[in-house]
């Protein structure tokens, strides 16, 4: 295959031997760079030229010795020390290099239910530089809000991966992103699930990954559109005053919100807000409760931190949903708690 005339996407997520997730906007299934580039020379400069790329974070441009082959690597990093991947081109000198479409790396830290976006992503998401630290870090419920859509077909596996968090375990989809222009985009993101000892030295459950920006989503067949009939079904079927999450059972956190969020509440994570959290006294409420869905549905009492800091008390009922074949969830439903603490729902599984 020539890659003359575009760019080539590879990840690195764990340090090793890259692999091609992109030739162009066609998303690759995690293949080694010698399935793409076959001449020896040409093969050879892009691996000098990754390798350089990451040992000094810096845009690589270089010519061969014979003259004969331009390499270029920008790498992309989730940090001043970590490399997700590069982007790679290679061509004759003579050539114009081809316009290059926007990627950046990102990762879930499933054991603290957080996400952090690098610059690049963000610009790929349309927002401004001078908003790049306020949105930078936020809770993993958050990404699976506006403006990114997810493909419903598929989220419920993208769901179970991030509950079993197993390591090693792979993941590739295209979403839909409305920048702030409202510009629809295809969003194609592969994925990594790695697990890492953390700045304490505790292992840590981190999902690792790049965003591609592979086009206009009107005109990607396997961009999901915005709304689908069924999540607005899920949406219009809440009562007044009923809010509806899911929750994955084993950390009790937030997966994602089914229609609207619950206003007042911490849950995002964003600069400047507390972050989400059920009171301490309440945790073995929500424990009983999430031990309880296997027996079937369950109720009761919480407190869960609000946004001016404050803690805000919550009846909520739950129910078992399946993500996968294999891998369930809570779907929660939530309401403000009567003023008579006395009206509090008994505990039931």
């Amino acid at each position: 295959m020539s890659v003359a005339t575009k760019w080539l996407l590879l990840e690195m997520f764990e340090g090793r031997r890259p692999t091609v997730i992109a030739v162009g906007r066609s998303p690759k299934k995690f293949l080694p760079l010698d399935r793409i580039i076959n001449h020896r020379l040409t093969l050879s400069e892009a691996k000098a030229a990754i390798a350089e790329a990451a040992a000094s974070y810096r845009q690589v441009d270089r010519i061969s010795s014979d003259g004969s082959r331009r390499t270029v690597v920008v790498p992309l990093p989730i940090s001043r020390q970590r490399l997700h991947g590069v982007m790679l081109w290679s061509g004759p000198p003579s050539d114009a290099l081809p316009p290059r479409d926007r990627a950046g790396a990102w990762y879930f830290n499933i054991t603290t239910g957080t996400s952090t976006r690098s610059d690049d992503l963000l610009d790929l998401m349309g927002f401004s530089p001078e908003e790049y630290d306020a949105v930078r870090e936020h809770s993993i419920a958050a990404v699976f809000a506006d403006p990114l859509t997810p493909n419903y077909s598929e989220q419920g596996t993208a769901l179970a991966r991030i509950v079993r968090a197993e390591q090693g375990q792979e993941t590739q989809q295209v979403w839909t992103i409305r920048r702030p222009d409202g510009e629809l985009r295809a969003a194609h993101f592969s994925c990594r699930m790695v697990h890492e000892p953390g700045p304490d030295g505790d292992i840590q459950r981190l999902l690792r990954g790049i965003t591609h920006d592979i086009g206009p989503a009107t005109e990607t067949p396997v961009a999901p559109p915005p709304t689908i009939l069924e999540h607005r079904v899920l949406e219009a079927s809440a009562d007044d005053g009923e809010y509806r999450v899911i929750m994955n059972t084993r950390t009790l956190q937030m997966l994602r919100w089914i229609g609207p969020p619950m206003p007042g509440i911490a849950w995002e994570a964003l600069e400047g807000e507390p972050s989400p959290a059920i009171h301490p006294d309440d945790i073995a409420v929500a424990r009983v409760m999430s031990d309880g869905l296997r027996e079937g549905r369950t109720a009761g009492r919480v407190r869960v931190r609000a946004l001016d800091g404050s803690w805000t008390a919550l009846d909520t009922k739950a129910v078992l949903m399946l993500l996968d074949q294999s891998t369930t969830a809570a779907l929660v439903t939530i309401r403000l708690a009567e003023p008579n603490g006395s009206d509090a729902p008994e505990t039931y599984f």
